[in-house]
């Protein structure tokens, strides 16, 4: 899951931290009002315009409150300010979903409303495995990681994911992971709380050996493609997407869907 060398390989898979991106981070600028690692390509005219990155993991840390546990596993503090403007974000969410909610409660009812969430680092926090690989993903550690470990859950979505159902909303989660982690990440989702249905009409992970028809891209799907043809998908099956939930701007493009809510992730960018 990312960044630049020690932070992480492929481009195809995460884009490399960009050097204003680095520098904002290690100046204390604005890079966290963003909310991600950007996608800047431009190449360094001297060392001077490339940070520390011992630095950069240190800026990270501090913003997720990084706590320690005897046995040396890593974990985002509750209280931190990564978690603190995750809550704001909730409680707007909470409030227009009580509004799109109750509209929809009054309307005709040829649409049921639905809610469509992304899984890594919007429903699901990657922190503790991007401090155990220092920052460095690869397929086989992600595979090693999830299938013995459950990820928490971002802090409150599991909590906000049960209101919306229990309000009336149809949850669908969408996430690029790959269709052999499915069990894995049911599991994991079971186990810190979305207490919702987790069959293959509403988990849909990414499929590049049998793409589904509804997909014409097929199996050369970009994020974006892949995730919005979902989401039409599901609005053909007779849902009305009123809120859309992603940790990356390639998670809300495209269309399908009322309204988008960009969670927080310094870590890595996924175009």
């Amino acid at each position: 899951m990312r960044r630049p060398d020690r932070f992480r390989p492929a481009l195809s898979r995460r884009a490399r931290l960009g050097a204003a991106t680095v520098a904002a981070l290690v100046t204390g600028t604005a890079v966290f009002g963003i909310g991600q690692a950007t996608a800047e390509h431009s190449v360094p005219r001297t060392d001077k315009e490339i940070p520390n990155l011992t630095q950069v993991q240190d800026k990270i840390k501090a913003y997720y409150g990084d706590t320690v546990t005897a046995d040396g596993e890593h974990y985002a503090s509750p209280k931190s300010n990564y978690a603190r403007q995750v809550r704001g974000i909730e409680a707007k969410a909470r409030a227009y979903l009580t509004k799109a909610l109750a509209k929809h409660a009054k309307g005709d009812g040829h649409a049921k409303p639905a809610i469509v969430l992304d899984m890594d680092d919007t429903t699901l926090l990657t922190y503790n495995y991007e401090l155990q690989v220092g920052f460095h993903y690869t397929p086989e550690s992600q595979d090693k990681y999830l299938e013995t470990t459950d990820m928490d859950p971002v802090f409150g979505m599991n909590r906000l994911v049960k209101w919306a159902h229990d309000k009336g909303a149809e949850v669908f989660f969408i996430t690029g992971r790959k269709e052999s982690q499915r069990d894995w990440s049911v599991r994991n989702l079971k186990n810190v709380g979305y207490d919702v249905t987790l069959d293959r009409k509403h988990v849909y992970l990414k499929n590049k050996e049998n793409p589904p028809p509804y997909l014409p891209c097929g199996a050369g799907c970009t994020t974006i493609e892949y995730k919005s043809g979902t989401r039409k998908h599901i609005e053909s099956l007779g849902y009305n997407i009123v809120a859309n939930f992603g940790d990356q701007y390639s998670d809300l493009s495209g269309g399908a869907g009322d309204r988008t809510f960009k969670l927080p992730n310094p870590m890595y960018y996924l175009p």
